[in-house]
């Protein structure tokens, strides 16, 4: 595929809730375009975007998936559209977050049987924070109980006035036939293809459609004086004017556009390609945004904008990487200036690495396309960029530092223990969990207690993870719930003797600490003082007291716990000039430190988190009880601007486990949750772990 001639250029989001049809309006694009043959669905698991086995055996998209067509608007313009597929599941929001990273538009999906929900207000409070332009796009417009006025209305009241049906429904359900045209007031009818031809308006839908007419009209004229006085004169702007003048309102967020379609039948999906290429604006009329300098940890830095020219410095932003058991890495970038060809040298301004692009393709579905460059605002895929992660910027220059602006941080709720089958998966354990969050950096690693614990957003997404660690990696492990970091401290004041005498032959071990022990406020962490006068201790030897006392609490107290909050005093001591060593006053510390914490005994503590919760108020009730039945402290309630309640608590980590499950069951999945660390507190009643 030459791109030497590619014309303009959309990079689409096609976002949605669970179950609004968007893998299959993608499907039904492509066919349509003429780019497949033959429609996939999605419960025979052949469509084009998903098509990973995860997904095909679950039935929904896990990850986003790019597919690339080429459509000819009504005037014969070729455009090329890159629809970028993304979840609707709630565990995967980290795939809607990187698809409006790159997006020129979202295309929001929304079902004419569900109409409005709570993964609708997620996408669209995500576009709107990304400053991505929308169009909203009802679907399933031939199922039963499909409604697209009731849903219109369910659009305007959640997301305001701006709104504007640009399309009106000819018939519903298994009776929708064509779509009334509001701008061109003119009657599309279908066939069984998905074309259509022009015709009459139905006498039934004639009033409602002109009304529309006049008050989008209305609408647009009102932002551009000159057609504004035409319009008063008598003279309306033609449908192509209206549509040019309504396009500026709709880059700028002013105005959303609201169509309708059924990808079953293929009624109204021409207009969607259509309505695309006039009203959202192209990858060459907006400038990208990047941080430049800063930090390696992506601290600091100064935002700059980019203008998306050929003919300025070859810039690429990796926005998705993928482990492919065939080819291995595939990095998906967006050109953000200049053009790219095969063989480039680039060095990553994000990572220090210096890559050479081996071959360019475009992706449709797991389709390689292979490309001779690609240009500002088209986007493409290259493989083995080893070093060069998702969120990394490429350029020209052999130095300086740059990087992607931020996206949302959507921070873990549900979390597992892995525990490999074999010593050959623990070899490879933490280098492939490595690149699976290097995929998806909504996964995260850490060790808890000496063991792997992998946490995301929900359990789907931790078991997809772990099903692509078998299949893409060879990485068989066993799942188990995740520990509670549980942690102990000293329950009082102890005063102690740690001795180590020992001879056998030559030089013995001697060392001898006097040492007291007492608990700190909480949050203290370790503090040890010398106290020793008069040189009892040797002064080389107080470092290894030091870590001595620290290696007595890492191992733990009487009841298994690492022990925190503890101040360690070295007063007195005794030593041999022979036999005395540093291994010898490290070894005594620690049998000190144990006397003490088994004289004085400790407490358990247990880790608290801050829990927010955002649902509608009719639920803030149940969202109080069921905290108060986790021990949950209650800090805050406070209701949104758009009217949610959001209630913010402290409560303990062992109370968490399936929390978020459990709130999606009970809110039906309208509740946001977000839970980070705070701090450790007593366990109010013994507790066994």
């Amino acid at each position: 595929m030459n791109s030497a001639a590619t014309p303009t250029h959309r990079t689409v989001a096609l976002i949605g809730g669970a179950g609004s049809g968007k893998t299959t309006l993608a499907e039904a694009l492509l066919l349509r375009a003429g780019e497949i043959s033959r429609a996939g669905t999605v419960e025979q698991g052949n469509t084009v975007c998903d098509h990973e086995p995860e997904e095909i055996a679950r039935g929904m998209t896990l990850g986003l998936s790019l597919a690339l067509l080429r459509w000819s608007d009504p005037d014969g313009v070729e455009h090329t559209i890159t629809l970028v597929d993304t979840p609707g599941h709630p565990d995967f929001v980290g795939g809607v977050d990187t698809a409006l990273a790159v997006a020129d538009v979202a295309l929001v999906a929304v079902s004419a049987v569900d109409g409005v929900t709570a993964g609708t207000r997620f996408v669209w409070a995500a576009a709107e924070a990304a400053g991505v332009p929308r169009i909203v796009v009802v679907t399933q417009e031939d199922k039963a109980r499909a409604d697209f006025r009731r849903v219109l209305g369910e659009l305007q009241a959640a997301f305001g006035e701006g709104l504007w049906a640009l399309e009106l429904p000819l018939g519903e359900e298994q009776a929708f036939h064509g779509i009334a045209d509001v701008l061109s007031e003119q009657a599309l009818e279908y066939d069984d293809e998905g074309r259509h031809h022009d015709g009459p308006m139905p006498a039934d839908a004639e009033a409602e459609e002109h009304r529309l007419h006049v008050e989008v009209t209305e609408e647009i004229v009102s932002h551009d004086d000159d057609q504004l006085e035409a319009y008063l004169d008598g003279n309306e702007p033609s449908a192509p004017e209206l549509e040019r003048s309504f396009a500026r309102e709709v880059a700028t967020g002013e105005a959303v556009p609201v169509v309708v379609c059924s990808a079953a039948t293929g009624t109204g999906v021409d207009r969607v390609a259509d309505l695309l290429c006039s009203l959202a604006p192209s990858s060459l009329e907006h400038d990208s945004r990047i941080v430049v300098g800063g930090a390696a940890d992506g601290e600091g830095g100064t935002e700059h904008r980019v203008a998306p020219s050929a003919d300025g410095e070859t810039l690429l932003q990796v926005f998705r990487t993928v482990a492919d058991p065939f080819v291995g890495q595939i990095s998906m970038f967006k050109v953000l200036s200049g053009v790219v060809r095969p063989s480039d040298r680039l060095h990553n301004a994000t990572t220090g690495a210096d890559e050479r692009i081996h071959g360019l393709f475009r992706l449709r579905g797991s389709e390689h396309l292979p490309v001779d460059a690609l240009r500002a605002g088209e986007v493409g895929a290259v493989a083995k960029l080893t070093g060069s992660p998702s969120g990394s910027l490429l350029w020209t220059r052999t130095n300086g530092t740059a990087r992607p602006t931020p996206q949302p941080r959507r921070e873990p709720v549900f979390a597992v223990s892995l525990a490999p089958a074999t010593q050959s998966d623990d070899e490879k354990l933490m280098s492939s969990l490595a690149r699976l969050v290097a995929e998806d950096p909504t996964l995260m690693i850490d060790r808890t207690g000496g063991h792997t614990v992998l946490r995301g957003l929900g359990d789907t997404h931790v078991a997809v993870a772990v099903e692509r660690l078998a299949r893409v990696f060879g990485v068989h492990v066993t799942t188990s719930p995740a520990p509670v970091a549980y942690r102990e401290t000293i329950a009082g004041n102890a005063q102690v003797e740690g001795k180590l005498k020992k001879q056998s032959g030559g030089h013995g071990q001697f060392a001898v600490v006097q040492l007291r022990v007492s608990p700190l406020p909480p949050g203290g962490g370790f503090e040890f003082v010398d106290s020793v006068v008069g040189g009892s201790v040797p002064r080389t030897y107080i470092p290894a007291v030091e870590k001595g006392a620290r290696d007595a609490l890492a191992a733990g107290g009487p009841q298994g716990h690492p022990v925190v909050d503890v101040k360690v005093e070295l007063y007195d001591g005794k030593s041999h000039s022979v036999d005395s060593s540093e291994m010898a006053f490290r070894t005594a510390a620690s049998i000190g430190v144990k006397a003490a914490l088994a004289e004085a005994g400790t407490v358990m503590l247990e880790p608290l988190s801050i829990v927010t919760v955002t649902v509608p108020a009719d639920l803030q009730g149940t969202v109080l009880t069921d905290l108060s039945g986790r021990r949950g402290r209650v800090h805050a309630t406070e209701t949104t601007e758009d009217g949610r309640a959001r209630v913010v608590a402290n409560v303990p980590e062992a109370e968490l486990g399936q929390y978020v499950l459990d709130l999606r069951s009970m809110t039906g999945g309208r509740a946001e949750l977000t839970i980070a660390p705070d701090r450790y507190a007593r366990v109010p009643n013994p507790v066994k772990a």
